[in-house]
């Protein structure tokens, strides 16, 4: 890890940015641009856990056009919710929870989304990964969410070694300049669907290959 300095760095998502320009937009990115709405954000967060991207864009837009705030999808039955977002992974998990998460935004948060990492985690459902992505994308705080894509590449490419997400957000918090907290989840997420897939990952067309120190892979394309 000596050579990522922050130069490096720097330089490693300036690349992604620029290889990202050819590949779709993750949807989480998309809401966020679309709607600057937390609650938005945290609705299509807990729907795209274990589910495709695609899959999460429209059973999000389906569910907001039923409920656009909490107060609304507080209101909703569960089996409506989870007809709404089906074919979401674990949908009638992710009914119960959205439902719950609703009305605990409106019995103790006045029906808002609140900027804060404890109360985040405190709400049905919510992990560090969703937690940070609404204080990212959702508030602007900068927060570093780590999901299955952030922590494989990560680890590949030497920016860190470390056994878990969690212990993965904490050692890019010392190697990643702060401006970068936010953005590198959805540069690394779209790298991820595109280019350093978990199998076989494209090392032969990758504008990485350079700095990267290809940790863990044993086949590759």
């Amino acid at each position: 890890m000596t050579h990522w300095n922050e130069a490096a760095v720097r330089e490693l998502a300036a690349r992604m940015e620029q290889a990202r320009m050819a590949w779709k937009t993750t949807t989480l990115v998309n809401v966020e641009r679309a709607t600057r709405s937390p609650f938005h954000i945290l609705v299509s967060c807990v729907i795209s856990l274990r589910t495709k991207d695609e899959v999460t864009g429209e059973a999000s837009k389906r569910l907001f056009s039923l409920a656009g705030d909490a107060r609304e999808l507080a209101t909703l039955p569960e089996d409506t919710i989870a007809k709404t977002i089906y074919p979401a992974g674990f949908y009638n998990t992710k009914a119960r929870q959205l439902r719950q998460i609703a009305a605990t935004l409106v019995e103790e948060h006045g029906g808002r989304v609140p900027p804060d990492e404890r109360a985040l985690l405190a709400l049905p459902g919510v992990g560090r990964k969703t937690a940070n992505l609404v204080l990212g994308l959702g508030f602007g705080i900068p927060a570093i969410c780590v999901d299955t894509h952030v922590h494989r590449i990560s680890n590949r490419l030497g920016l860190v070694e470390t056994a878990t997400p969690e212990k993965t957000e904490h050692a890019l918090e010392d190697v990643l300049p702060r401006d970068l907290w936010i953005p590198i989840n959805d540069l690394m997420v779209t790298f991820g669907q595109n280019q350093c897939h978990p199998t076989s990952p494209r090392c032969s067309t990758c504008c990485l290959a350079d700095l990267c120190e290809h940790r863990g892979i044993t086949r590759s394309r």
